[in-house]
């Protein structure tokens, strides 16, 4: 579990994540929130969160995974 952590905590892998979540993130946020936004209604904080965490663990896990092998 060290090893994975360290290898998640990469910068190389970190920053990949990171723009890879900011990507993703605001693709599916306007996706999903998109036309609440343009009618002035509130946004869904946790989903908006969700948004850029889920594609940021998804590339660290890979690109964790990749490096192991």
């Amino acid at each position: 579990m060290k090893a994975w952590l360290r290898l998640a905590c990469n910068r190389g892998v970190v920053v990949t994540a990171t723009r890879i979540a900011l990507i993703a993130g605001t693709v599916l946020n306007a996706i999903n929130q998109g036309p609440q936004v343009l009618r002035g209604d509130t946004v869904d904080w946790p989903r908006l969160v969700l948004t850029f965490v889920v594609p940021y663990v998804v590339s660290t896990v890979s690109a964790v995974q990749t490096r192991q092998r």
